[in-house]
């Protein structure tokens, strides 16, 4: 059987998060790794300096006095005894569309999870959406996940909208609401979103504007020694 490991940023007690763990159930064993506060837009955020203190609260079932990235963390190097199968994120109460991205604690968790080489989800919904209907689409995302794989360093981004038209499309992170093929677009017309997101963000299409930049640099060095 999957085991499958969920956590959020919205603390252990979202209703939110326990419709995804009900949702998982039937296709893998489901533990919880999740912060016992609200967390949200830790972006990425990972605790230093002093130990990440965590608790059972429930048999699967654990709460960690951290962020969502400290929780993948400490699931993975002190509660798992070998690496889950799969990390789904949320589901988060709101969206998480285009910059918001970069704040959220929801995405960082999956990246987090990604980072150590585990395929992850990140799964947010209108913060006015039927929670229960989000977490049977991310059960079904996460079967084509444990099926097909992801590719390396990439996660998917689910956002799902107030009221869903019953399809699904691929989308770009967008930077609001008029751009065409975006998160933003799909979510205002009713779809589910799902963007593949990556950890490397290397601009490789700006490479060519700074090729001759650091020849410059040297020989401004160079002129003023």
């Amino acid at each position: 059987m999957h085991q499958i490991l969920i956590t959020n940023d919205d603390g252990i007690e979202s209703p939110a998060l326990n419709a995804l763990e009900t949702s998982l159930a039937s296709i893998g064993a489901v533990t919880v790794v999740a912060p016992d506060r609200e967390r949200s837009a830790t972006s990425h955020g990972i605790t230093l300096g002093q130990p990440v203190c965590y608790r059972e609260l429930a048999p699967n079932r654990f709460s960690v006095e951290g962020t969502p990235a400290d929780c993948v963390i400490a699931a993975l190097l002190r509660i798992f005894q070998r690496p889950p199968s799969l990390v789904i994120s949320g589901v988060n109460r709101g969206s998480n569309l285009g910059s918001d991205i970069l704040y959220s604690g929801t995405v960082a968790a999956a990246f987090e999870a990604t980072l150590q080489r585990i395929p992850s989800i990140a799964v947010s919904a209108h913060s006015q959406a039927d929670f229960a209907s989000a977490a049977e689409v991310a059960a079904r995302i996460a079967g084509q996940v444990l099926e097909f794989g992801l590719p390396p360093d990439v996660i998917l981004n689910v956002n799902y909208p107030l009221v869903w038209n019953g399809e699904f499309r691929l989308t770009c992170q967008g930077r609001n609401a008029a751009e065409p093929l975006t998160d933003y677009e799909a979510l205002a017309l009713g779809y589910v979103s799902i963007s593949p997101l990556q950890i490397n963000r290397t601009a490789h299409m700006h490479f060519d504007h700074f090729t001759g930049w650091t020849d410059q640099l040297g020989a401004v060095l160079r002129d003023g020694a």
